[in-house]
């Protein structure tokens, strides 16, 4: 008997109980779901030999930075594939293979041509996709255009796909529609609660069009649902707290930062880990609001163990607002030679951008707020080049107004935050509008 995945696609396995754990474990992952992992390892205890549940099993170790064990079950994937895998499947575990090995142009490139020939095989899709996907992280500078450009080349292939709906509608938020991405990813929402990752795209959209009192409630109605080990737990009560800043009141932030951002007790994987706890402690300083030194240092012990070495840009630029936060210029002066040294080799896909940023968070934490200035101001429209989400980078934006402020160039700030209102209502910035007048 022959078995399929979510999408009709055969699978080389002859254990219905196999196909069936695999089928469940690839949506439970597609939903940022908890339980993902004991359910793909049940469909290899069924069967072994079965090489997609291997490298699925990979992909979601990689989530949590843990390379040896995903590079280990790439490799037993690559071997079961070889000896009982079909074209599809090959093509499968070596583009995920290669994503895990950390050859993202090649992974890239090798996702692009899979998607070609077999539009509907999500985990490969779901590579480019997403805030750390592929696209982001590849310092392209459109790359919110190009998530939305590919998921519009294959959507006569999902119709409505509770996964395919998340992701679509993500993009489009993120590329400025706004609108149309919010209704896109509620209809996903819609066809499946239990599924985080479409929670956490109506976030953003909540987020970009200034719902901030309605993203505070979803929260608050969805969170009991879903676990403290759900991969995406904490960056969910993130938005909480962005809201919570949103409507100044840095108390709540904090509690929210407490009971489940503080590298000591969320469960979180790695980069979410540093990105959350960094950003949302820099927004209460860089808000005028105060940040127990110690929460600062703790967190910085925790990312420094997380993210020794220079990395992806995205973790670059965060460890850099540890390092600034906590005046170890010792260890902002290392990474950033090392930044140097790729960006003067042509290894540095982001480009100039990166170093930009790194320096000017060094000098804003210095109070040298005109220097922050001046090092931003070249590179702000390339921001989007470090990947993330773009309430995730806004924090670049708010440390770049916050220095004009504070460095006595009131109309360029006012400039910006005029722009901002004529997008989104922010409470916030009406605020910051009022203390300049």
């Amino acid at each position: 008997m022959a078995f399929e995945d979510r999408c009709g696609l055969s699978l080389s396995t002859s254990s219905h109980e196999a196909a069936s754990a695999y089928r469940d474990g690839v949506d439970l992952m597609l939903a940022g779901w908890t339980g993902t992992a004991e359910v793909l390892e049940r469909a290899i205890a069924a069967d072994p030999d079965f090489a997609l549940a291997h490298i699925a099993r990979a992909r979601l170790h990689s989530f949590y930075q843990q390379g040896d064990l995903a590079r280990a079950k790439a490799a037993v994937a690559r071997e079961f594939v070889a000896k009982r895998g079909d074209e599809r499947e090959r093509s499968h575990v070596e583009t995920l293979a290669l994503a895990i090995e950390g050859r993202l142009p090649e992974a890239l490139a090798a996702t692009l041509r899979h998607i070609e020939s077999w539009p509907r095989d999500t985990i490969v899709l779901s590579l480019p996709l997403g805030a750390f996907g592929l696209f982001a992280i590849s310092g392209m500078a459109d790359h919110d255009q190009a998530r939305q450009d590919l998921c519009e080349r294959v959507a006569q292939h999902y119709g409505e796909d509770w996964w395919f709906l998340t992701l679509y509608g993500w993009a489009m938020t993120e590329n400025g529609n706004v609108a149309r991405g919010r209704s896109v990813t509620e209809r996903g929402f819609g066809l499946r609660r239990q599924n985080a990752h479409a929670a956490h795209a109506v976030l953003h959209a909540m987020f970009e069009d200034g719902s901030i009192d309605e993203a505070d409630r979803l929260v608050d109605d969805w969170i009991p649902s879903y676990g403290r080990a759900g991969i995406l737990h904490g960056h969910i009560l993130w938005h909480q707290a962005l809201g919570a800043l949103e409507h100044g009141n840095p108390a709540r932030a904090l509690a929210i930062y407490a009971d489940v951002l503080q590298p000591a007790v969320t469960q979180a994987p790695p980069l979410n880990i540093i990105t959350d706890a960094a950003s949302l402690l820099w927004r209460l300083s860089a808000y005028g609001h105060a940040v127990p030194k110690p929460l600062w240092l703790d967190a910085d012990v925790a990312a420094q163990k997380l993210f020794p070495k220079s990395s992806l840009p995205f973790a670059d630029v965060h460890m850099a607002l540890f390092a600034a936060a906590t005046q170890n210029r010792e260890a902002l002066a290392a990474r950033l030679a090392v930044i140097e040294q790729r960006l003067a080799e042509g290894k540095l896909p982001a480009g100039p951008v990166v170093p930009a940023i790194c320096r000017a968070l060094a000098a804003f934490a210095d109070e040298d707020y005109a220097a922050c200035v001046r090092e931003l101001a070249p590179v702000l429209s390339q921001v989007v080049r470090i990947g993330g989400s773009h309430a995730q980078r806004e924090l670049i934006e708010d440390t770049f107004i916050v220095a004009l402020m504070r460095s006595g160039e009131l109309p360029r700030a006012r400039a910006m935050l005029d722009a901002r209102l004529h997008r989104r209502p922010s409470s916030r910035d009406t605020r910051w509008q009022a203390a300049m007048a």
